[in-house]
C-alpha cells in the first residue's frame, strides 16, 4: 500500500465499523438525555476534534484519514457523509487545522477487517514519513496484538489511540477518549448535560 498511496507526516487510522457502532450507541443512548432528536454526526467535525485532542495544532498540516471497514458495512450510519467508498473515498477538506486528505479501504475474505487494521498500523509505523499517528481501532478485538504493534513503532513525535476503555496499565501511547469528541460532532452543548 505504501508504494500506491505516500503517507503524510500525520495519519488517522480509523476502524469504520467500531467507530459506526459507537457513534449509533452514543446517539441511542443521548438522544433522551438532551431530550430532542440528535442529528448526523458531523464527519468534518469529528475529524477536528480527534486532530485536536491529539495535538494538532492550527496550521497548513497534511493530514491523511484512513477508514477501514468491511465489504458488507460500506455506510457508517451515525454521520454524514457516510458512504465509505462514495462519498469518503479519496476526498478532502480544509480546515484551521489543514487539509484532511480521506480513504476507504475494503477489508476482503482473505483478509478480515482486523488483520488489514493491523497490517496498515504496522506500515505507519515503519514508515519514516509518518511522524504522528492516530488511531481508533476496534476495542472489541484483540487489544493485547494492537499494543504489542504500537510498543514496537519508533521514532514518531507521538502516538494517540482513541476508545472509549482506558487501558488498565502504562502504555507507550497517549490515550484520549472517543466519546468527547462524538459528543461535539452530534452538536451536544456541555449544558444540555446539565
Amino acid at each position: 500500500m505504501e508504494n500506491k498511496i505516500s503517507f503524510a507526516s500525520k495519519v488517522m487510522l480509523i476502524d469504520a465499523s467500531y467507530i459506526d457502532r459507537v457513534g449509533t450507541d452514543l446517539a441511542t443512548y443521548f438522544t433522551p438525555v438532551v431530550k430532542r432528536e440528535l442529528p448526523k454526526a458531523d464527519l468534518t467535525i469529528l475529524l477536528e476534534c480527534l486532530a485536536l485532542d491529539a495535538g494538532i495544532l492550527p496550521g497548513n498540516n497534511e493530514i491523511q484519514v484512513f477508514f477501514v471497514y468491511d465489504s458488507d458495512e460500506k455506510q457508517m450510519r451515525f454521520c454524514t457523509p457516510s458512504y465509505l467508498n462514495k462519498e469518503i473515498h479519496e476526498k478532502a477538506f480544509n480546515s484551521e487545522l489543514g487539509e484532511f486528505s480521506l480513504y476507504a479501504f475494503q477489508s476482503s475474505e482473505m483478509v478480515p477487517r482486523r488483520d488489514f487494521f493491523m497490517e496498515l498500523l504496522q506500515l505507519l509505523g515503519e514508515s519514516k514519513d509518518v511522524k504522528q499517528v492516530i488511531v481508533i481501532p476496534d476495542e472489541m478485538n484483540d487489544v493485547a496484538s494492537l499494543e504489542r504493534i504500537v510498543e514496537k513503532i519508533k521514532g514518531k513525535e507521538s502516538i494517540t489511540l482513541f476508545g472509549m476503555t482506558p487501558p488498565k496499565k502504562e502504555c507507550v501511547y497517549t490515550f484520549e477518549q472517543l466519546g468527547f469528541a462524538m459528543l461535539q460532532a452530534f452538536g451536544i452543548r456541555a449544558d444540555e448535560l446539565g
